[in-house]
């Protein structure tokens, strides 16, 4: 036998009187399915020890670790083995001699795997040895063909079949050989990773004629119906002949196109397709397709193909043409210009056919349309009006595309008309409002005291919101208690706004209310409730003076005898609105004003002329004045008027 014939020169390297537990026995071995194997094994022991009632063995399937219950593949005490070994496992080798040579029969795939060996001398002596063989189960023979096979030059192909088994030595024959030029056969007895291996080599020169001929290897064993056949397909290698590519052609943007490269040539040859001098893709195939997928302009060029197989170049290009509806705009980035300043924006756009390009500010269509692919807005003399979202459209027959840009317009702060002073219930309410970019800053000055007030004290309370590019500022001068003594509350009280672009100081004019009401802004809860039920009571009593006076085209305010009676229903509500808490807007800020009790008498309440002109004012019929609020008085109406911008 063939395996124990190897391992008789190794048991001479063993014998050592002073020998462990140790074993020898190949790592890894191969044999095809329904044949045999011998695993060779040889073991030691401590030259100490001595066995007790013989030396018995046991193969293990698996793992080494008897407590796991790993399948038994052989037990010299008694029959019993996992099933899958029942009637193919049996023991060659004589155990009182060392030798452990396992012989399994009839192979299936279930039997590849990890071999262990246990020892057995009885007593404590019992030892399972770490080391295994490795077995593989094969279920056609291994052809080894050379990395490159190349036309006219010689080729060897070597058929393997494992020879491992004491009662079957394979036979090999080569198949499809008949139209190979001058075959020459030779056998040859090796051993591969520690199993015997019957080979034999085909060896011919091949031409470019036989690429892809197909070449057999025929494994049998005597005696047997065992046959196993391994087949390949020559891959021949020669330069490429012919590259085919699609013809030009025109497609619109958007669409898909594939770009088919067939290159005759053997071996396969790598196949590169080139957008110009950029690499698309390369891949190893006698053909390749690229495909572009929602073209745009960009694609449009010349495309080749490369067929490269390290024996030969040879390529083929097509043109391809998109038409394409304009591409999205280039725009200037968003912009922070002065005022006063200049400024051209640019745009451009491809497309084809040439796009129209026209420009919108805030939707508005601005400039002149020009079919060209750049187009320039000037801008001179900029104003604060040019602040906005600027949009360049790009259009044609085929779509259009448009790209925007913000321009911001920084300038010097500005006096609004609302600003002034008014004479309030409790002193001198005074309210600036400027606007700018950045927003202003604002401060009071009372020039008669060398005062500057930019905060809230015991004496002034002082008040600033922005919103947008406008600012508001309020102080309230005087407190209550000063006025009821009478003093002069007459004051000179100037604002000052700044940012970075400039600054002014305004003397602000005062003006006096006759009477002092307080204004509710919409947007609060409580403001809400009181207009509502103002509105409907003046509409209650509107609807009444209609129906008497029979004229819907005349005046409201000059249609009403008593026009006192707008507010009858609010005077009894008087007192339960008293010290309530209302969140105002004004002019775009936000105040908190206390409602404090009302001291004035029925007199208050005068009677309200004309209404014309009163439109998208709010009024508050409280009797009093709202502390933060803006007050412009007149000689014909006694109420507080508040502008929300």
């Amino acid at each position: 036998m063939k395996s124990l014939e190897l391992l008789l020169p190794l048991l001479l390297l063993v014998r050592d009187l002073h020998a462990q537990w140790n074993v020898w026995m190949p790592r890894d071995m191969s044999a095809m399915t329904n044949s045999c194997v011998v695993i060779p094994c040889t073991f030691m022991y401590p030259s100490g020890v001595r066995p007790y009632r013989g030396t018995h063995g046991i193969w293990y399937f698996g793992q080494p670790y008897p407590q796991l219950f790993p399948p038994v593949v052989f037990k010299s005490r008694t029959d019993i083995v996992h099933e899958s070994y029942k009637g193919r496992s049996k023991l060659l080798g004589d155990l009182s001699q060392k030798n452990c040579t396992l012989q399994i029969s009839n192979l299936g795939v279930e039997h590849a795997g990890r071999y262990y060996f246990r020892a057995d001398l009885g007593g404590a002596n019992i030892y399972t040895f770490p080391d295994f063989t490795e077995l593989k189960v094969l279920d056609q023979p291994k052809i080894d063909v050379p990395e490159e096979i190349v036309s006219d030059k010689t080729l060897e192909l070597t058929c393997y079949a494992p020879d491992n088994c004491p009662d079957m030595s394979p036979e090999i024959h080569w198949m499809f050989t008949e139209y190979l030029p001058e075959p020459h056969f030779t056998a040859d007895y090796v051993e591969e990773g520690n199993t015997a291996v019957m080979s034999s080599t085909l060896t011919f020169t091949p031409k470019a004629m036989h690429n892809a001929q197909m070449v057999g290897c025929n494994v049998h064993y005597p005696n047997t119906t065992l046959v196993y056949e391994r087949i390949i397909f020559l891959d021949v290698k020669y330069a490429p002949r012919k590259v085919w590519v699609n013809v030009s052609q025109e497609v619109m943007e958007g669409s898909s196109v594939i770009l088919h490269c067939d290159v005759d040539s053997n071996p396969i040859p790598q196949i590169s397709w080139f957008f110009g001098d950029e690499l698309l893709m390369s891949e190893t195939a006698s053909n390749a397709s690229f495909f572009l997928d929602i073209l745009t302009a960009e694609q449009e060029g010349i495309y080749t193909c490369v067929g490269e197989n390290g024996y030969g170049t040879m390529n083929s290009s097509l043109y391809l043409t998109v038409r394409y509806p304009p591409r999205k705009p280039v725009v200037n980035e968003s912009l922070v210009v002065m005022e006063d300043s200049s400024l051209a924006l640019y745009c451009s756009s491809k497309g084809n056919p040439v796009p129209t390009l026209t420009w919108l500010k805030d939707g508005a269509l601005i400039g002149t349309i020009k079919a060209e692919e750049l187009s320039i807005l000037e801008l001179t003399e900029i104003d604060p009006q040019a602040d906005g979202t600027y949009r360049c459209l790009a259009e044609n027959e085929y779509g259009r595309a448009s790209s925007s840009l913000n321009i911001t317009v920084e300038f010097a702060p500005i006096l609004l008309d609302e600003s002034k002073c008014t004479i309030v219930r409790e002193g001198v309410q005074c309210v600036c409002i400027a606007t700018g970019n950045p927003e202003p800053s604002i401060v009071f000055y009372l020039p008669d005291r060398n005062i500057t007030i930019n905060d809230t004290n015991g004496h002034f309370n002082f008040y600033t919101h922005s919103d947008g590019y406008t600012s508001t500022g309020m102080i309230k001068l005087r407190e209550k208690g000063d006025r009821e003594n009478n003093e002069d509350i007459a004051v000179h009280v100037q604002c000052g706004i700044s940012n970075i672009y400039g600054s002014q100081s305004i003397r602000l004019e005062l003006q006096q209310e006759k009477k002092y009401l307080m204004a509710v802004i919409v947007g609060t809860i409580g403001g809400v409730a009181v207009i509502a039920f103002i509105i409907a009571a003046v509409r209650y009593v509107g609807q009444n003076n209609k129906k008497e006076n029979g004229n819907p085209g005349q005046d409201v305010g000059s249609r009403v005898e008593n026009p006192s009676m707008y507010y009858s229903a609010v005077k009894k509500d008087k007192q339960s609105l008293r010290k309530k808490v209302l969140k105002t807007e004004l002019l775009g800020s936000r105040f908190n004003s206390i409602l404090e009790e009302s001291t004035g008498e029925d007199s208050d309440y005068q009677h309200v002329g004309s209404t014309a002109g009163m439109e998208r004012q709010e009024l508050n019929f409280l009797g009093r004045r709202r502390e933060g609020g803006l007050g412009r008085g007149d000689d014909t109406t006694d109420y507080t008027e508040i502008k929300a911008k």
